[in-house]
């Protein structure tokens, strides 16, 4: 059996969908974050930055983002902004980032993810020289592109384990090419599973706690899968 095997995939994910999927739960804040950067136009992004800024801070702060040390804790969301203005220029050029998932992990690919995350990292971190951006970025790339799970330390022990058979070192520890090439894998591998999750699994709506017509994507349902498999 492949080392990129996961048998429990559809069970692991299911059971922490079906116990905590509930519309007031901190876990639905991905589901409006997701849909809310998602389906904004850039001029609707733009037209209220104030509510750009909060969807994405409170999403954060149901995360786990704005805790004990973190440096968010000292701003307030005008910080946020610069990244807003980041997120309306990649609307406006219809660039590519919008439509990356996991099935479409190119070599190409995969540069636009790590191009994407160093910008975000420049606009969003203070302290460029604090390796504790990791989680934060992907936690934010998650929530608004839906492209890479997020980089906590659930998933990131999730996928050390998987992949500690492999030759090599494979800490999970930075966002590059080799840890984002094992995601790829642990896709392919599991691609059946992981695609019949993506079509059964929709956003909750704000307004009516119903599901939309926006489907988890796959790097979500891969990030559920790590987070869940070391958290329960």
């Amino acid at each position: 059996m492949s080392v990129y095997a996961a048998p429990d995939l559809k069970e692991v994910v299911l059971d922490l969908f079906h116990k905590e999927q509930t519309p007031t739960h901190r876990y639905a804040s991905f589901d409006y974050c997701y849909n809310y950067f998602q389906e904004s136009t850039a001029d609707q992004l733009e037209a209220d930055i104030e509510k750009s800024c909060l969807e994405l801070s409170f999403y954060l702060a149901s995360w786990g983002m704005l805790r004990g040390s973190s440096f968010l804790l000292q701003k307030s969301i005008k910080h946020y902004e610069p990244l807003i203005h980041y997120f309306i220029e990649l609307k406006r050029n219809n660039h590519k980032i919008w439509q990356i998932d996991t099935d479409s992990y190119s070599g190409a690919n995969i540069k636009v993810i790590l191009d994407v995350y160093d910008q975000i990292r420049d606009i969003i971190i203070d302290n460029k020289d604090n390796n504790r951006h990791i989680v934060l970025i992907t936690k934010i790339m998650l929530g608004v592109f839906g492209c890479i799970p997020a980089f906590d330390q659930y998933f990131t022990d999730t996928f050390r384990e998987i992949c500690k058979p492999l030759p090599g070192r494979h800490g999970f520890r930075s966002v590059n090419q080799d840890a984002l090439n094992h995601i790829k894998k642990f896709y392919e591998e599991n691609k059946e599973e992981i695609d019949e999750l993506h079509e059964a699994i929709y956003t909750m709506d704000f307004g009516t706690g119903a599901e939309t017509n926006r489907k988890y994507s796959r790097a979500k349902i891969i990030d559920m899968y790590g987070f869940a498999k070391n958290y329960m």
